[in-house]
């Protein structure tokens, strides 16, 4: 029995892994099963032996990719007790298992609006789960007198990390080791830190007409 269910979760990752690497390329709405069945070199009866439909498909790899992310950090975050070391250990293990899964990050940033019902419930919950426990990681290393609110911080060191799948190319780009540690140090001292120009920071001036956004289409 140990052996069928190695064979089949394998044969499930090699699934999931050409699935996201349609759905990066073409979109969820547009790839079809069929697309995935030439893919896999499976047919569309073994396919559906995995999935009952391309919506569960979907919410299996991002299920897949929640879960393995999150019990990854709990596991790191069980032998370190130093804040700071937690934090980097985060940033660490969020961008090591992006890199190592580029397709599957971009399915994850633009593709969760394409769940309903169950499955998108389990992977907001999941999603969830995550990002307390990284807001807490942030809220260890806070000063004392900080004004930044919690929610503010954990979304804006995602973003700095969730966005590498556009621009990081492995083997060109500096290792995931030194991107961790360089992201890790603009978040925590800012970039502006120490600059003969200014402290660096905000006086609080409102600017009086918003930039254009470029998600806006």
């Amino acid at each position: 029995m140990a052996e069928e269910r190695r064979t089949y979760d394998e044969k499930l990752a090699r699934i999931l892994k050409a699935a996201a690497a349609i759905f990066a390329e073409k979109g969820y709405h547009e790839a079809s099963i069929r697309e995935i069945s030439r893919a896999t070199d499976v047919s569309l009866s073994g396919l559906y032996y995995y999935f009952s439909s391309k919506e569960e498909l979907l919410y299996l790899i991002q299920d897949h990719c929640f879960t393995t992310l999150a019990e990854n950090l709990d596991r790191l975050l069980e032998q370190e007790a130093d804040p700071a070391r937690r934090f980097y250990l985060m940033v660490d293990n969020h961008l090591r298992f992006f890199v190592s899964n580029m397709k599957e990050m971009k399915v994850l940033s633009h593709e969760l609006e394409s769940l309903s019902g169950e499955f998108r419930s389990t992977v907001n919950a999941k999603k969830r789960h995550y990002t307390d426990v990284c807001a807490g990681v942030l809220e260890a290393i806070a000063p004392a007198d900080s004004k930044i609110e919690p929610r503010v911080a954990v979304f804006a060191i995602f973003g700095m990390m969730n966005w590498i799948y556009n621009w990081y190319h492995p083997g060109r780009d500096v290792p995931v080791a030194k991107l961790a540690e360089d992201m890790s140090q603009l978040f925590l001292r800012g970039y502006l830190s120490g600059e003969a120009g200014g402290s660096g920071e905000w006086d609080g001036t409102t600017v009086s007409e918003p930039s254009p956004s470029i998600w806006r289409t």
